[in-house]
């Protein structure tokens, strides 16, 4: 009989301890909103208060008295940001939501390419330097019409910055020549592109600016007309 009642006490505490674990599982819970949402891209990355969740879709917990912050992105598309909140006083977070996703205009404008901000020797063996020079400075003039400094006796040209703004980005470009020999005669040419990753960046913020793999479409074809032109 002491056995059994032991048994029986043994039994009634181990589902205590059940039962109270659901019940702090409840607690948890209790207020939590959940959010289904979706993207229009299925392999865009779902960030939520700086946490990679998933692609495409996920499931957002958002706990009581708290908000969070979905964060989306995918290359050639516009980042999307949004937050959700499950305060007293606010309008409920919706139990699914839907991103569309934009064409990032800054990334549709451009190219990919490995001629950006390197230098690329030309090198002049049928022209003398007056003429060759005299023609660097048409080209250039051709796609970027100021010139911030020129020095013919050194070789040295260096076009101002042409801004490009976009929606969620702001590009820098310009053009730079060298003379790194007089025999033989080689310019070097670079094409210069910078990029801020925010809209409406100043010119001259240059802190803000870093290198860009990308050049805009408009200024592609400038190194391929040096190489095709000076010679």
């Amino acid at each position: 009989m002491y056995k059994q009642v032991n048994s029986l006490l043994l039994l009634c505490f181990v589902a205590l301890l059940a039962t109270s674990g659901l019940a702090n599982n409840a607690v948890e819970d209790f207020g939590k909103k959940r959010i289904d949402l979706g993207v229009s891209e299925a392999d865009a990355e779902i960030n939520v208060n700086g946490r990679l969740i998933g692609k495409g879709s996920a499931e957002i917990t958002v706990p009581k008295e708290s908000c969070v912050t979905v964060i989306v992105r995918k290359v050639g598309y516009l980042t999307e940001k949004i937050e959700f909140c499950n305060k007293r006083g606010m309008s409920s977070p919706p139990k699914s939501y839907y991103i569309e996703m934009k064409n990032d205009d800054a990334y549709d404008a451009s190219i990919q390419t490995d001629i950006a901000n390197v230098d690329i020797e030309l090198i002049v063996d049928q022209m003398d330097k007056d003429t060759a020079w005299k023609l660097i400075n048409q080209i250039v003039l051709s796609y970027i019409d100021v010139i911030e400094m020129t020095d013919k006796e050194t070789g040295y040209l260096r076009t101002a910055w042409s801004l490009k703004a976009f929606k969620q980005n702001t590009v820098r470009t310009r053009i730079i020549i060298k003379e790194s020999s007089t025999d033989p005669l080689v310019f070097k040419a670079k094409l210069v592109s910078e990029s801020s990753g925010s809209a409406l960046t100043s010119v001259k913020s240059d802190e803000l600016y870093k290198e860009w793999d990308r050049v805009l479409r408009s200024y592609s074809d400038v190194i391929s007309e040096f190489q095709a032109r000076i010679k």
